[in-house]
């Protein structure tokens, strides 16, 4: 058993696999799940509304009577007595409003899976930027690794060469001020590291391991227009405030319904029994149809439906803003993309120069027309050059996935993420229609 953990540890984890582990045990996810788990439950507490209601109700004690007529005393009775009554009441019309609360929790329950669904696109963006930093800056650890001990070695040949005079002591001054920077900034991409390794832990659930690095995404539109088209349409941030945007007309007219007359059935039956002289015992059943008719609410409802109505058109306005939101956020991840690729190119080629410039500067140093001072400086384009590539890349797979999170194509089945998805519909299919039970699902 401990002969498998080495093999375990050594093997390198792909960004799938990191997200797949995101998408699994997340406490940003798991929480989202609860909390659309506990709206589902709007919809059977909504039903309700067509059910009827059962009331049990029982009393018993002692009762102590005394009756007089004309002064004078003519009953006086002190005995036990004990009832139990069952009342039954069957709503027949409430003014439409179980209808609309209905439709109200069913708009809503839609709205929570898409928020459901961005809160996890978010989660999983999160992850893949965390999964690209600690690659990005383990990356320039090493390369900063490498500056410091190719610094230390221009040290020791300048501290060389000075001592047979061919070198001033001012180029052992500049070699080691370059040294001590380079120290400076290698302690600093660790701190870069080790915060960006915590923050893969948060996210993804477990320590960085040996990272695969992430390859350039291909399922993404063809083109900025084709992509703000798809982000319209799949967006869960717009398919939410759409869905909000329904409850709210349904709550209107759920508030309304305070205005009309209900209907209902009442049954009740009832038993009573007096110990005594003489027991008494009676009983009763009865059956008959009520109405309520509302006359006036001290306008109450009236400020309760126009208040509805404000909110209602709150949200188409809120509606409207998320799209425009949505919009600048696929524009910009477009953009951004576009930038990133390009700049791989360019940083690409810049670093081939630079290293072909390193070599040339070395080799004339050597020769003495070149000063060490000139050495160094063509180690740090090389370096600086190697650092920006080292961010292009990492810039250009995260606005790929940000490109994919704004176009509501950031999740499991898009990604074919190797893990089982999670489907809220069937906590939603099993509790829509239940009318008994405490027990439901809890992640504790």
């Amino acid at each position: 058993m401990m002969s498998a953990a080495p093999l375990t540890t050594a093997k390198a984890e792909t960004l799938a696999e990191a997200l797949a582990s995101a998408y699994r045990d997340n406490p940003a996810v798991l929480a989202e799940r609860a909390r659309q788990r506990a709206t589902d439950e709007q919809v059977p507490q909504a039903l309700s509304g067509w059910r009827p209601t059962i009331i049990a109700n029982g009393d018993a004690g002692p009762v102590y009577q005394r009756d007089h007529v004309d002064g004078s005393e003519i009953i006086k009775d002190n005995r036990e007595t004990a009832g139990v009554s069952i009342e039954l009441n069957q709503p027949i019309f409430r003014g439409f409003r179980t209808i609309n609360e209905t439709k109200r929790a069913e708009s809503n329950v839609e709205a929570g899976r898409q928020n459901l669904s961005a809160v996890t696109q978010q989660v999983l963006f999160d992850a893949s930027t965390a999964f690209m930093n600690v690659i990005r800056d383990r990356q320039i650890v090493n390369l900063r690794k490498k500056n410091v001990a190719f610094l230390r070695e221009e040290l020791r040949a300048a501290e060389a060469r000075f001592k047979v005079g061919e070198i001033t002591r001012t180029d052992v001054s500049q070699a080691k001020a370059r040294l001590s920077g380079g120290i400076s900034d290698l302690s600093t991409a660790r701190s870069d590291l080790r915060t960006s390794a915590a923050n893969y832990v948060r996210l993804i659930g477990h320590e960085p391991r040996k990272l695969t690095q992430a390859k350039i995404l291909h399922r993404l539109p063809r083109d900025l227009n084709r992509a703000i088209g798809i982000a319209e349409q799949a967006n869960p941030n717009v398919l939410a405030a759409l869905n909000l945007e329904d409850a709210s007309l349904h709550n209107t007219e759920a508030v309304k319904g305070n205005l009309l007359p209900t209907v209902s059935v009442v049954g009740r039956w009832a038993y009573r029994t007096r110990a005594g002289i003489g027991s008494l015992h009676s009983e009763d059943a009865t059956i008959f149809g009520a109405i309520t008719v509302p006359l006036y609410q001290a306008g109450q409802v009236y400020s309760d439906v126009r208040e509805a109505k404000q909110l209602s058109s709150q949200q188409r306005l809120l509606t409207l803003d998320v799209r425009r939101q949505v919009r600048e956020g696929v524009v910009s991840a477009w953009h951004i993309l576009i930038a990133a690729r390009q700049t791989i190119k360019s940083f690409s080629d810049q670093v081939s120069a630079n290293e072909f410039a390193l070599e040339g500067v070395k080799q004339e140093a050597l020769v003495g027309s070149r000063t060490t001072l000139d050495v160094l400086d063509a180690e740090q384009e090389l370096l600086d050059s190697q650092v920006a590539l080292v961010q292009a890349r990492r810039d250009s797979i995260v606005a790929a996935y940000a490109l994919l999170a704004a176009i509501g194509r950031l999740n499991a089945q898009d990604l074919k993420l190797p893990v089982e998805t999670y489907d809220p519909a069937e906590h939603y299919s099993a509790t829509r229609d239940r009318l008994f039970g405490t027990d439901t699902e809890t992640i504790d």
